[in-house]
C-alpha cells in the first residue's frame, strides 16, 4: 500500500465520523494519520484503543 492509498482511506474514514459512524484504524500509522486529520478538522472522538487497532468513535456528529 503505498502513501496515497493511505490518504485516501484515511479521508473515507474521516467522512464516516463526520456522518456520526465509527472508523477502526489497522495499524498505529493509520490512528496517528486519522488522529491528525480530526485534529485539523476538529471532530471530537473517543478512541478505543485495543491490541488490535484502535476505534474512533464520534462525539458529536457535525453537519
Amino acid at each position: 500500500m503505498d502513501i496515497l492509498s493511505r490518504k485516501k482511506i484515511v479521508s473515507e474514514k474521516v467522512e464516516r465520523i463526520k456522518k456520526g459512524y465509527s472508523a477502526y484504524a489497522e495499524s498505529a500509522e493509520m490512528a496517528q494519520m486519522l488522529k491528525k486529520e480530526l485534529g485539523i478538522l476538529e471532530l471530537k472522538v473517543y478512541e478505543d484503543i485495543t491490541e488490535f487497532g484502535s476505534w474512533f468513535i464520534p462525539e458529536t456528529v457535525n453537519e
